[in-house]
């Protein structure tokens, strides 16, 4: 895309962190641009900063994992704007319960995955058809470095499954419309740490997957903490959405806004090529049992 004025963006989990950062800079840019959260209250104030500041803007609550009003997002972002030329399935939780693995409840899979695996393959479902009516479309993918290079224990292993397939999906759609010769882009935004809420994501599990946390072990405990710590001190999101932009202008594919985070990448592949077991690496040895 050479120009964005004009456009229509559309950005899920709008309502605060990476979500906000990409729609404030998509307005900057001149677009008009559609909130989708699951968080209504926040959602409204966001609308209300973004339309302050001169923006077109459209919020529409949005459960992702949910098809029916992910595809009720799209037919109202139509309705209003007459067309979508970016879309941004970036909606995502994080599991810190502490609990091991294997201990993982189906409720907290089923959460996870729904968000964070079924929210962008409903997102790719509704919308992709819009962009291919369109003379030139982008979508984004919010997967993480979790989602290349997986170092993470216990419940945030259910996080690194999420995003390694929301890696997969998005190699797979680019490949699918290339094949169709679309003007279609796709990105896989995957970033490290950022400041956002994500470490809070308990406040927006919906009941009917119920939270059954186990006792955290110290080592469990510890991991959580600097979890938190490395998210509270991590990049601004207005620094993710800056790039974001840049590979939207530039047709990038991997957008990976940590280079410092590569080596682990480069460390998983040559494990792959060289048939060595992963091991526990350096970013996750605060709490590797002594």
């Amino acid at each position: 895309m050479k120009s964005l004025k004009g456009r229509v963006a559309v950005v899920t989990g709008a309502a605060s962190g990476i979500g906000f950062a990409l729609a404030e800079r998509f307005a900057a840019e001149g677009m008009k641009v559609v909130l989708a959260d699951v968080e209504v209250e926040p959602l409204g104030r966001a609308e209300h900063s973004l339309r302050s500041a001169g923006a077109e803007v459209l919020a529409v609550p949005t459960d992702v994992s949910k098809a029916d009003q992910v595809d009720r997002l799209a037919q109202q972002a139509r309705e209003t704007f007459g067309a979508i030329h970016v879309v941004c399935n970036n909606a995502g939780v994080g599991a810190t319960s502490g609990a091991a693995f294997w201990e993982m409840t189906r409720a907290d899979w089923e959460w996870v995955l729904g968000v964070n695996l079924w929210g962008a393959i409903n997102g790719m479902r509704a919308f992709t058809p819009i962009l291919l009516e369109q003379e030139e479309g982008h979508i984004i993918n919010t997967a993480s470095m979790a989602g290349l290079n997986t170092s993470a224990p216990g419940s945030m292993g259910v996080y690194s499954v999420t995003k390694h397939a929301v890696v997969a999906l998005s190699e797979s759609l680019q490949v699918s419309l290339a094949i169709r010769g679309a003007h279609v882009a796709v990105s896989v935004l995957c970033p490290a740490w950022v400041q956002t809420n994500i470490s809070e994501s308990i406040r927006n599990r919906p009941a009917e997957y119920p939270s059954n946390e186990p006792e955290r072990t110290p080592q469990a405990a510890a991991a959580i903490e600097y979890v938190k710590h490395l998210v509270a001190t991590g990049t601004p999101p207005a620094k993710i959405a800056a790039t974001v932009v840049d590979a939207i202008y530039k047709q990038r594919f991997y957008v990976l806004p940590h280079p410092e985070a590569l080596p682990g990448v480069r460390q998983r592949m040559e494990d792959i090529l060289e048939d060595r077991s992963p091991v526990l690496g350096p970013p996750w040895a605060p709490w590797r049992s002594s």
